[in-house]
């Protein structure tokens, strides 16, 4: 895996964490005990903290960065999506930003709520609890989701972080 230290900026990555030998991480980035990094993912915190909780995916190619004055919090139980961008916003617990989504500047996605697919969700916009972001921009549909939604897809990668973390060998 590609983990790197910046100048005095080093990642805290927890033991029972995985994160998958073609993932790059970069900096100031701390991740989570039984969260998981996947494939082509980059997490690069150069230019401020990154952030990322306990039992967090991040899929296949997802870009994950910060600015100088916008720190990236990635809560706990988050699922992050495949090629998903994620720029110098908040992601709270149980929340799930889907498979090439963008979520930027000082942008919240709170507890239990979805940003659909593709969705673009533009600095400073909040999605409410248990809402829905879909669309280019965003679209917020409110109150639409039950707390329960994301716990299936988090468990499923808790579990498959575990089984490469121990399991996973290069054939060649």
């Amino acid at each position: 895996m590609a983990i790197y230290a910046l100048g005095d900026l080093a990642p805290d990555i927890h033991p029972t964490a995985y994160v998958h030998p073609d993932a790059t991480i970069i900096g100031n980035v701390t991740i989570g005990a039984t969260s998981s990094v996947w494939p082509q993912a980059v997490i690069r915190g150069d230019d401020g903290p990154i952030t990322i909780g306990e039992g967090t995916s991040i899929q296949d190619g997802a870009v994950i960065h910060t600015t100088q004055f916008t720190p990236t919090q990635i809560g706990n139980f988050v699922t992050v999506g495949h090629l998903a961008h994620l720029e110098g916003c908040i992601v709270h617990d149980w929340a799930l930003v889907g498979s090439g989504s963008i979520v930027l500047h000082n942008a919240i996605v709170h507890e239990h709520a979805l940003v659909g697919g593709a969705a673009m969700v533009p600095g400073g916009v909040e999605v409410p609890r248990c809402s829905m972001a879909l669309g280019v921009p965003a679209k917020i549909r409110e109150g639409v989701l039950d707390e329960f939604h994301a716990r299936m897809n988090v468990e499923a990668y808790v579990h498959r972080g575990e089984q490469f973390r121990t399991e996973l060998r290069r054939l060649n």
